[in-house]
């Protein structure tokens, strides 16, 4: 083999190989692309779903409140029907 015949076979291997890793960036490029896609697409739902969680949240919110202040009602009550009906010991000497 002479040096032209190498530098052509050099050069014909450089360019199947710039082929072949432009075929293969393209192809990494477009599977990265569909999964960003992916990406945004769940990211929306997950903004949607946590817009209708914050506004259920807003609904509740206002009786949660009510609720706390029922439930301290009561547990004075409680206490205070607790404290008037102390069983009495019996204290029997041994």
């Amino acid at each position: 083999m002479d040096k032209n015949s190498v530098a052509f076979w050099m050069t014909l291997g450089g360019t199947i190989c710039w082929g072949v890793c432009f075929w293969w960036m393209h192809r990494l490029s477009t599977k990265q692309n569909t999964l960003l896609d992916q990406l945004r697409e769940q990211g929306k739902r997950i903004e949607k779903l946590s817009k209708i969680e914050h506004d259920l949240i807003k609904e509740v919110h206002p009786q949660v409140g009510e609720i706390k202040e029922g439930m301290e009602a009561i547990i004075a009550v409680v206490k205070e029907n607790s404290e008037q009906n102390l069983p009495v010991t019996n204290q029997t000497p041994f």
